[in-house]
Protein backbone atom coordinates (compact mmCIF):
# COMPACT_ATOMS: atom_id res chain seq x y z
CA UNK A 1 0.00 0.00 0.00
CA UNK A 2 1.16 3.20 -0.82
CA UNK A 3 0.05 6.42 0.87
CA UNK A 4 0.85 10.37 -0.49
CA UNK A 5 -0.42 14.28 0.60
CA UNK A 6 -1.44 16.30 -1.97
CA UNK A 7 -1.40 19.85 -1.26
CA UNK A 8 -3.14 22.46 -3.21
CA UNK A 9 -3.60 26.72 -2.67
CA UNK A 10 -5.64 28.82 -4.88
CA UNK A 11 -4.88 31.82 -6.71
CA UNK A 12 -1.06 33.53 -6.75
CA UNK A 13 -1.57 37.15 -7.39
CA UNK A 14 1.32 38.82 -6.37
CA UNK A 15 -0.24 42.40 -7.05
CA UNK A 16 1.63 45.84 -7.23
CA UNK A 17 2.01 46.56 -2.80
CA UNK A 18 3.01 43.21 -2.46
CA UNK A 19 5.90 43.35 -5.14
CA UNK A 20 6.83 46.84 -3.70
CA UNK A 21 7.70 45.22 -0.17
CA UNK A 22 10.12 42.46 -2.03
CA UNK A 23 11.98 44.99 -3.61
CA UNK A 24 15.95 45.33 -2.01
CA UNK A 25 17.84 48.21 -2.04
CA UNK A 26 20.06 47.06 -4.65
CA UNK A 27 16.70 46.69 -6.87
CA UNK A 28 16.00 43.06 -7.23
CA UNK A 29 13.03 41.37 -5.47
CA UNK A 30 12.95 38.69 -2.32
CA UNK A 31 10.15 37.15 -2.04
CA UNK A 32 11.21 34.09 0.31
CA UNK A 33 9.85 36.27 3.48
CA UNK A 34 6.32 36.54 1.72
CA UNK A 35 5.99 32.09 2.08
CA UNK A 36 8.20 31.59 4.82
CA UNK A 37 5.34 30.96 7.85
CA UNK A 38 4.01 28.58 5.25
CA UNK A 39 6.54 26.91 3.30
CA UNK A 40 6.85 23.98 6.11
CA UNK A 41 3.26 23.25 5.77
CA UNK A 42 3.61 23.24 1.66
CA UNK A 43 6.90 21.44 2.23
CA UNK A 44 4.98 18.73 3.66
CA UNK A 45 3.10 17.67 0.84
CA UNK A 46 4.45 14.70 -1.25
CA UNK A 47 2.66 17.13 -4.57
CA UNK A 48 2.18 20.74 -4.24
CA UNK A 49 -0.05 22.81 -6.64
CA UNK A 50 -1.20 26.18 -7.22
CA UNK A 51 -3.05 28.44 -9.76
CA UNK A 52 -0.35 31.39 -11.25
CA UNK A 53 -2.72 34.21 -11.48
CA UNK A 54 0.29 36.62 -13.23
CA UNK A 55 2.81 36.28 -15.86
CA UNK A 56 6.46 37.14 -15.79
CA UNK A 57 6.63 39.10 -19.08
CA UNK A 58 9.59 40.76 -18.04
CA UNK A 59 10.50 44.21 -19.14
CA UNK A 60 11.97 44.27 -22.64
CA UNK A 61 10.06 45.25 -26.34
CA UNK A 62 8.00 42.72 -26.17
CA UNK A 63 6.35 42.85 -22.68
CA UNK A 64 3.83 45.65 -23.56
CA UNK A 65 0.18 44.94 -22.14
CA UNK A 66 -2.89 44.31 -23.48
CA UNK A 67 -4.99 47.36 -24.38
CA UNK A 68 -7.94 45.04 -24.88
CA UNK A 69 -8.50 43.39 -21.44
CA UNK A 70 -11.56 44.02 -19.47
CA UNK A 71 -9.57 43.79 -15.74
CA UNK A 72 -6.41 44.89 -14.43
CA UNK A 73 -3.16 43.61 -16.00
CA UNK A 74 -0.71 41.54 -13.76
CA UNK A 75 2.94 40.88 -14.06
CA UNK A 76 5.52 40.21 -11.67
CA UNK A 77 9.54 40.34 -11.65
CA UNK A 78 11.16 36.50 -12.09
CA UNK A 79 12.31 36.61 -8.31
CA UNK A 80 9.13 35.21 -7.50
CA UNK A 81 9.40 31.84 -9.39
CA UNK A 82 12.35 30.59 -7.53
CA UNK A 83 10.89 31.78 -4.21
CA UNK A 84 7.92 29.36 -5.51
CA UNK A 85 10.13 26.46 -5.68
CA UNK A 86 11.59 27.33 -2.37
CA UNK A 87 8.41 27.77 -0.83
CA UNK A 88 7.41 23.55 -2.09
CA UNK A 89 5.34 24.08 -5.22
CA UNK A 90 5.83 21.44 -7.48
CA UNK A 91 3.36 22.06 -10.07
CA UNK A 92 2.03 25.64 -11.16
CA UNK A 93 -1.41 25.60 -13.53
CA UNK A 94 -1.72 28.58 -15.57
CA UNK A 95 -4.42 28.93 -17.40
CA UNK A 96 -6.62 31.79 -15.89
CA UNK A 97 -8.14 35.10 -16.98
CA UNK A 98 -4.73 37.03 -16.47
CA UNK A 99 -2.80 34.61 -18.98
CA UNK A 100 -2.94 36.59 -21.79
CA UNK A 101 -2.41 39.75 -19.92
CA UNK A 102 0.76 40.48 -21.79
CA UNK A 103 -0.47 38.64 -25.27
CA UNK A 104 1.55 35.61 -26.77
CA UNK A 105 5.15 36.92 -25.56
CA UNK A 106 4.28 37.27 -22.29
CA UNK A 107 2.63 34.05 -21.97
CA UNK A 108 5.44 32.18 -23.53
CA UNK A 109 7.95 34.20 -21.59
CA UNK A 110 5.98 33.15 -18.12
CA UNK A 111 6.57 29.55 -19.14
CA UNK A 112 9.96 29.55 -20.08
CA UNK A 113 10.63 30.89 -16.67
CA UNK A 114 9.07 28.12 -15.05
CA UNK A 115 10.72 25.76 -17.01
CA UNK A 116 14.11 27.72 -16.02
CA UNK A 117 12.96 27.39 -12.22
CA UNK A 118 11.95 23.61 -12.77
CA UNK A 119 8.42 24.01 -11.51
CA UNK A 120 6.08 21.77 -13.86
CA UNK A 121 2.62 23.59 -15.51
CA UNK A 122 0.14 22.67 -17.42
CA UNK A 123 -2.96 24.88 -18.96
CA UNK A 124 -1.21 27.45 -21.18
CA UNK A 125 1.55 25.96 -23.59
CA UNK A 126 4.49 27.87 -25.84
CA UNK A 127 4.02 25.38 -28.83
CA UNK A 128 1.44 23.16 -30.52
CA UNK A 129 3.61 20.55 -29.78
CA UNK A 130 3.96 21.10 -26.15
CA UNK A 131 -0.12 21.67 -25.93
CA UNK A 132 -0.40 17.74 -27.00
CA UNK A 133 1.44 17.09 -23.57
CA UNK A 134 -0.47 15.59 -20.77
CA UNK A 135 1.17 16.18 -17.23
CA UNK A 136 1.77 13.22 -15.20
CA UNK A 137 3.30 13.33 -12.19
CA UNK A 138 4.31 9.81 -10.85
CA UNK A 139 4.09 10.26 -6.86
CA UNK A 140 5.72 7.23 -5.03
CA UNK A 141 4.32 5.16 -7.71
CA UNK A 142 0.72 6.68 -7.72
CA UNK A 143 0.17 8.49 -11.08
CA UNK A 144 -1.44 11.86 -11.25
CA UNK A 145 -2.76 13.81 -14.19
CA UNK A 146 -3.38 17.10 -14.11
CA UNK A 147 -5.51 19.14 -16.45
CA UNK A 148 -6.00 23.17 -16.17
CA UNK A 149 -8.67 25.52 -18.03
CA UNK A 150 -9.96 28.76 -18.17
CA UNK A 151 -13.77 30.09 -18.34
CA UNK A 152 -12.17 33.33 -20.03
CA UNK A 153 -8.62 36.14 -20.49
CA UNK A 154 -10.30 38.96 -19.74
CA UNK A 155 -11.79 39.46 -23.25
CA UNK A 156 -7.64 39.20 -24.39
CA UNK A 157 -8.36 37.31 -27.78
CA UNK A 158 -6.34 34.08 -27.80
CA UNK A 159 -4.62 34.57 -31.84
CA UNK A 160 -6.74 32.09 -34.02
CA UNK A 161 -4.02 30.69 -35.27
CA UNK A 162 -2.30 29.63 -31.83
CA UNK A 163 -5.67 28.39 -30.25
CA UNK A 164 -3.45 25.53 -28.40
CA UNK A 165 -1.67 28.87 -26.53
CA UNK A 166 -4.78 28.71 -23.77
CA UNK A 167 -6.89 25.90 -22.35
CA UNK A 168 -10.47 27.31 -22.09
CA UNK A 169 -13.15 25.02 -20.71
CA UNK A 170 -15.07 23.34 -23.64
CA UNK A 171 -16.92 20.19 -22.87
CA UNK A 172 -16.16 17.71 -25.08
CA UNK A 173 -12.60 18.45 -25.49
CA UNK A 174 -12.09 18.22 -21.67
CA UNK A 175 -14.68 14.75 -21.33
CA UNK A 176 -12.27 13.44 -24.50
CA UNK A 177 -9.31 14.68 -22.48
CA UNK A 178 -10.04 13.10 -18.94
CA UNK A 179 -10.92 10.00 -20.94
CA UNK A 180 -7.49 9.63 -22.88
CA UNK A 181 -5.97 10.49 -19.66
CA UNK A 182 -7.64 7.65 -17.32
CA UNK A 183 -5.89 5.10 -19.61
CA UNK A 184 -2.64 6.59 -18.00
CA UNK A 185 -2.99 7.61 -14.43
CA UNK A 186 -4.20 6.39 -11.40
CA UNK A 187 -5.82 9.96 -10.52
CA UNK A 188 -7.15 12.65 -12.57
CA UNK A 189 -7.31 16.13 -11.40
CA UNK A 190 -8.95 19.16 -13.07
CA UNK A 191 -8.18 22.64 -11.91
CA UNK A 192 -10.83 24.78 -13.51
CA UNK A 193 -10.73 28.61 -13.39
CA UNK A 194 -14.51 29.48 -13.33
CA UNK A 195 -17.21 30.99 -11.06
CA UNK A 196 -18.50 34.35 -10.35
CA UNK A 197 -15.87 37.24 -8.27
CA UNK A 198 -16.88 37.72 -4.78
CA UNK A 199 -19.60 34.80 -4.63
CA UNK A 200 -19.06 32.76 -1.40
CA UNK A 201 -21.07 29.94 -3.05
CA UNK A 202 -21.10 27.72 -6.86
CA UNK A 203 -23.13 29.08 -9.69
CA UNK A 204 -25.57 26.66 -11.52
CA UNK A 205 -22.88 26.21 -14.17
CA UNK A 206 -19.99 25.37 -12.41
CA UNK A 207 -22.55 22.53 -10.32
CA UNK A 208 -23.17 21.75 -13.75
CA UNK A 209 -19.49 20.91 -14.75
CA UNK A 210 -18.23 19.50 -11.85
CA UNK A 211 -21.06 16.69 -12.42
CA UNK A 212 -20.29 16.50 -16.11
CA UNK A 213 -16.76 16.16 -15.30
CA UNK A 214 -16.71 13.62 -12.61
CA UNK A 215 -19.39 11.72 -14.67
CA UNK A 216 -16.36 11.01 -17.69
CA UNK A 217 -13.71 10.51 -14.96
CA UNK A 218 -12.47 13.13 -12.80
CA UNK A 219 -11.65 12.59 -9.56
CA UNK A 220 -10.09 15.48 -8.05
CA UNK A 221 -11.72 18.90 -9.17
CA UNK A 222 -9.51 22.02 -7.66
CA UNK A 223 -11.82 25.89 -8.64
CA UNK A 224 -9.86 29.06 -8.31
CA UNK A 225 -11.34 32.92 -9.79
CA UNK A 226 -14.15 33.79 -7.50
CA UNK A 227 -11.51 35.05 -4.70
CA UNK A 228 -13.05 33.76 -1.94
CA UNK A 229 -13.54 30.43 -0.77
CA UNK A 230 -16.22 28.21 -2.20
CA UNK A 231 -17.76 24.82 -0.66
CA UNK A 232 -16.05 21.28 -0.54
CA UNK A 233 -17.31 18.33 -0.99
CA UNK A 234 -16.28 14.40 -0.70
CA UNK A 235 -18.17 12.34 -3.20
CA UNK A 236 -17.20 8.37 -2.56
CA UNK A 237 -13.91 6.98 -1.69
CA UNK A 238 -12.66 9.17 -4.68
CA UNK A 239 -14.52 12.06 -5.95
CA UNK A 240 -13.51 15.62 -4.58
CA UNK A 241 -14.30 19.47 -5.08
CA UNK A 242 -13.60 22.54 -3.66
CA UNK A 243 -15.73 25.54 -6.13
CA UNK A 244 -12.90 27.77 -5.19
CA UNK A 245 -10.04 27.56 -2.95
CA UNK A 246 -9.70 31.57 -2.81
CA UNK A 247 -6.53 33.67 -3.02
CA UNK A 248 -3.33 32.31 -1.59
CA UNK A 249 -1.97 35.78 -2.11
CA UNK A 250 -3.46 38.59 -2.93
CA UNK A 251 -3.97 42.58 -1.74
CA UNK A 252 -7.61 43.29 -0.75
CA UNK A 253 -10.10 43.46 -3.24
CA UNK A 254 -13.36 45.18 -3.00
CA UNK A 255 -12.55 45.89 0.36
CA UNK A 256 -13.46 42.46 1.29
CA UNK A 257 -10.96 41.31 4.03
CA UNK A 258 -12.11 37.17 2.49
CA UNK A 259 -10.12 37.88 -0.25
CA UNK A 260 -6.77 37.88 1.99
CA UNK A 261 -7.80 34.67 3.72
CA UNK A 262 -7.70 31.30 2.22
CA UNK A 263 -6.56 27.69 3.33
CA UNK A 264 -4.10 25.45 2.34
CA UNK A 265 -5.81 21.75 1.04
CA UNK A 266 -4.64 18.46 2.30
CA UNK A 267 -5.99 15.51 0.46
CA UNK A 268 -4.47 11.88 1.26
CA UNK A 269 -4.30 9.21 -1.54
CA UNK A 270 -3.85 5.92 -1.04
CA UNK A 271 -3.07 3.21 -3.43
CA UNK A 272 -4.01 -0.19 -2.55
CA UNK A 273 -1.94 -3.76 -3.64
CA UNK A 274 -4.50 -4.30 -6.37
CA UNK A 275 -4.10 -0.36 -7.81
CA UNK A 276 -7.40 0.93 -6.77
CA UNK A 277 -7.00 4.54 -5.24
CA UNK A 278 -9.02 6.37 -2.62
CA UNK A 279 -8.83 9.62 -0.63
CA UNK A 280 -8.53 7.98 2.97
CA UNK A 281 -8.41 11.84 4.35
CA UNK A 282 -9.50 15.72 3.30
CA UNK A 283 -8.04 18.57 5.96
CA UNK A 284 -7.03 22.14 5.60
CA UNK A 285 -4.92 24.65 6.67
CA UNK A 286 -6.58 28.32 6.77
CA UNK A 287 -4.33 30.64 5.99
CA UNK A 288 -4.52 34.75 5.63
CA UNK A 289 -2.24 37.61 3.91
CA UNK A 290 -0.76 40.44 6.33
CA UNK A 291 0.98 43.16 5.93
CA UNK A 292 3.28 44.73 8.74
CA UNK A 293 5.92 46.98 9.37
CA UNK A 294 9.12 45.13 10.71
CA UNK A 295 12.59 46.62 11.06
CA UNK A 296 11.45 50.11 9.33
CA UNK A 297 10.23 48.84 6.09
CA UNK A 298 6.74 46.94 5.12
CA UNK A 299 6.36 43.51 4.53
CA UNK A 300 3.99 41.11 3.47
CA UNK A 301 3.65 37.43 4.37
CA UNK A 302 1.01 34.62 4.65
CA UNK A 303 0.45 33.04 7.49
CA UNK A 304 -1.43 29.98 8.60
CA UNK A 305 -3.66 31.47 11.01
CA UNK A 306 -4.50 28.62 13.70
CA UNK A 307 -0.20 29.45 14.57
CA UNK A 308 -1.09 33.29 14.96
CA UNK A 309 -3.71 32.53 16.90
CA UNK A 310 -1.62 30.04 19.58
CA UNK A 311 1.55 32.16 20.02
CA UNK A 312 1.79 35.31 22.37
CA UNK A 313 2.88 37.26 19.28
CA UNK A 314 3.67 40.88 20.27
CA UNK A 315 2.43 42.59 17.11
CA UNK A 316 -0.81 40.39 17.32
CA UNK A 317 -3.24 43.01 19.32
CA UNK A 318 -6.79 42.72 20.18
CA UNK A 319 -8.03 44.07 17.06
CA UNK A 320 -5.78 41.42 15.15
CA UNK A 321 -6.75 38.64 16.99
CA UNK A 322 -10.28 39.25 16.59
CA UNK A 323 -10.08 39.79 13.01
CA UNK A 324 -8.09 36.37 12.95
CA UNK A 325 -10.99 34.56 14.75
CA UNK A 326 -13.49 36.32 12.50
CA UNK A 327 -11.34 34.62 9.51
CA UNK A 328 -11.07 31.17 10.60
CA UNK A 329 -14.76 31.12 11.77
CA UNK A 330 -15.75 32.28 8.05
CA UNK A 331 -13.43 29.70 6.24
CA UNK A 332 -15.04 26.82 8.66
CA UNK A 333 -18.81 27.83 7.91
CA UNK A 334 -17.93 28.36 4.31
CA UNK A 335 -16.15 25.30 3.38
CA UNK A 336 -18.76 23.09 5.58
CA UNK A 337 -21.47 24.31 3.28
CA UNK A 338 -20.89 21.75 1.05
Amino acid sequence: MTEIQINAVGDLMVKRHIISDAKQADGTYSFGPLFAKVAPYLKQADLTIGNLETTFAGNGRDSRKSLRSSGPIFKCPDELAPALKEAGFDVLVTANNHCMDYGTQGLIRTLKVLDHTGIDHTGTSKSLEESKKTLIKNVKGITIGILSYTAGTNRIPVPASQPWLVNRIETDKIIREIRNLKKKADLVLLYLHFGNEYKYTPNKRQKQLVNLFFKNGADIILGSHPHVLQPLAVRGKKQFVIYSLGNFVSTKLMNIPYTQSSIILTLKIKKDQKGNTSITNVDYIPTCVVRKVKNGRKMTEVIPIRDALKRNASDLNTGKRNALTGMLKHTDTILKRG
